[in-house]
């Protein structure tokens, strides 16, 4: 079993899921006792925050790159960086190191293409709806992205940095955020990314009118197949 290396701790709510997935995964496939080999580093979320706040991206891209060299000489064979708005420097991280970084927006781009999907909308920091880094590289696969409007679009953004990075699950956000999805339905999304880690603590399939990609455990399905790979 290869060894996956967790760069995480943005936030740690989110972190701790890709932890249990990436191991319940593993002993789902292998029986018995086995779980994932794994190595967490797990960044202060306080100093990423405030250089996402700054647009100081090249600072954090050094920070996690040097995070991702340490997990790389503890053995690490593949970096799965547990954040979708850190994409936006994974180039950064990927060109410091050896070994494959599992870029996250392209297992989630395959996930929506084998359900059959065209057209999809999108949930996630303002930083991930807003910006090209991650549009663009969805959109590389031939898919069409939605957005919601920039008051929902704020909204969004305030629940994941107010309340889920804290681990605070509202009711009334999530309808909130139910009420969101089904707009985009209305504008044509067939399907929803769930483009922050912490919305998966929020809205499940259940609670969603269109089918939802969560892109949390997609990652670590993706993880885990590279990890149990002969």
């Amino acid at each position: 079993m290869k060894t996956i290396g967790l760069l995480g701790g943005m936030s740690w709510e989110s972190s701790a899921l890709y932890y249990r997935l990436v191991n319940q995964l593993v002993q789902e496939q292998l029986g018995g006792l086995h779980s994932a080999r794994c190595i967490m580093a797990s960044i202060d979320f306080a100093d990423i925050e405030a250089l996402q706040s700054t647009g100081q991206w090249d600072v954090a891209g050094d920070l996690l790159a040097d995070t991702a060299l340490g997990l790389e000489a503890a053995g690490a064979d593949m970096i799965v960086l547990c954040t979708n708005t850190m994409h936006k420097v994974s180039d950064v991280i990927a060109e410091a190191v050896e070994i494959p970084l599992l870029h996250l927006a392209d297992v989630t781009a395959q996930a929506v293409i084998a359900a059959g999907l065209k057209t999809v909308g999108l949930l996630g920091t303002a930083f991930t709806m807003e910006q090209d880094f991650y549009l663009d590289r969805i959109a590389g696969h031939g898919l069409e992205i939605l957005i919601p409007e920039a008051e929902q679009r704020h909204e969004v953004h305030r629940v994941i940095y107010e309340e889920l990075v804290r681990g605070v699950i509202s009711e009334d956000s999530r309808n909130h955020f139910v009420d969101i999805i089904a707009e985009l339905a209305g504008r044509g999304a067939e399907g929803i990314i769930l483009g922050c880690t912490e919305i998966e603590l929020l809205i499940s399939q259940e609670a969603s009118p269109l089918p939802v990609f969560a892109t949390t455990q997609l990652h670590a399905e993706a993880a885990v197949r590279l990890a149990l790979e002969d």
